[in-house]
């Protein structure tokens, strides 16, 4: 289990739209909440009305957060992706919680700057939401499944002891997740003729991920989880993990930025990437070491 959410802030009302989420989680896991606001030297606050340094950090802990809580306030000077990183790294088992998009003085935390840069540096586990206008900070929120996309590696695992505490804590459905699809020049020979008829090979592809995700779930029930089920689908994986993710309410998304997808990689710049670029899902993402 983390040991803290560290949640970055800068002072507008899009980075704020974390909050419902931190605030469920911290609640539910029975963990603090530090909320860190970094200030680039020569920047101004996004916030309106201003408020002096210190003061905005307390207005949004008694607004937005319960006093049962355990909070911390930090702000610093420096330039916010680096600090948010090293920040992370003194709390090695946290997480970072973070809107990808927001205001940081002229600038907009866009997947492509300062979130990206968080979720290209940092080793912590970071839960991710792309924010939309208008939303309240203090709405309350649930979540009631969660999507694991697997690819038969390693890798793409590490992602289940993130998940399986927060599962059990928020008594959510787990849906182990396998698509796949078969590029036709991957078997193309040569001349029009191929190695093997797509379709037979797409029955191949499909009994092995339904072996593997069965596998998995046996494995996770008699570990005591019984909530869990799994979906093998024929597609392109970014695209099945945001439609469903989209057709299911109060859902969330826990991936490895690592792993293996037919020929191609979980890597960011690819499944993962085009997931935290396109779900309206919050997004729990790993990048292993």
């Amino acid at each position: 289990m983390y040991s803290k959410i560290i949640v970055p802030l800068d002072g507008s009302k899009l980075a704020e739209q974390i909050l419902p989420y931190a605030r469920l989680l911290a609640g539910a896991c029975e963990i603090p909440v530090e909320l860190l606001r970094v200030h680039e030297p020569g920047s101004k606050t996004p916030y309106w009305p201003p408020l002096p340094n210190g003061d905005y950090l307390k207005h949004i802990a008694a607004r937005y957060l319960p006093g049962s809580l355990s909070i911390d306030l930090t702000e610093e000077m420096g330039e916010p992706a680096a600090l948010i990183v090293e920040w992370a790294k003194r709390n090695p088992a946290c997480l970072i919680a973070i809107a990808t998009h927001g205001l940081s003085g002229m600038r907009r935390w866009l997947l492509g700057s300062v979130a990206s840069k968080v979720v290209h540096g940092a080793t912590s586990a970071l839960l991710l939401i792309r924010p939309a206008e208008g939303l309240d900070p203090g709405a309350e929120i649930e979540l009631k499944t969660v999507f694991v996309p697997l690819d038969g590696s390693g890798l793409a695992e590490t992602i289940l002891p993130q998940v399986l505490p927060l599962a059990k804590k928020l008594a959510m459905e787990m849906q182990l997740l396998r698509a796949y699809s078969v590029p036709a020049e991957y078997y193309l020979v040569g001349d029009g003729l191929y190695l093997q008829p797509i379709a037979e090979q797409k029955e191949v592809i499909s009994k092995e991920a339904a072996v593997y995700l069965d596998g998995k779930v046996e494995t996770l029930q008699a570990e005591g989880f019984r909530r869990v089920i799994a979906t093998a689908i024929d597609g392109d994986p970014a695209e099945v993990i945001i439609d469903l993710g989209q057709k299911t309410p109060h859902s969330l998304i826990a991936m490895s930025t690592h792993g293996r997808s037919g020929i191609g990689r979980w890597m960011l710049g690819s499944v993962a990437e085009k997931v935290i670029q396109h779900s309206k899902n919050p997004v729990l993402l790993l990048r292993p070491e």
